[in-house]
């Protein structure tokens, strides 16, 4: 099984909501995002589904700042620009 398949499964969720966002962002950013991020985002798997949808839905930051990206593109569907960091 590959990293990304380890991924998808992973990100299956209990709320459909979750699943939705997760799966979206797996497929259409994962791929193109430096290692330091894709980690961020493995561990943000790690997380509770309420834990992890609270933090989407309040806006509430992340532990480290590349999670922080990551919510940011959860809530909006785009990454945080770099410069506004």
């Amino acid at each position: 099984m590959t990293e990304l398949n380890r991924l998808r499964w992973r990100a299956r969720r209990g709320m459909l909501e979750l699943d939705i966002l997760l799966l979206d962002f797996l497929e259409q950013q994962y791929p193109v995002l430096p290692s330091s991020q894709q980690i961020a985002f493995g561990a943000l798997l790690e997380l509770g589904d309420s834990e992890l949808w609270d933090m989407i839905q309040t806006g509430q930051s992340a532990a480290q700042p590349e999670q922080a990206k990551i919510i940011e593109w959860l809530r909006t569907g785009k990454q945080k620009n770099e410069s506004t960091d």
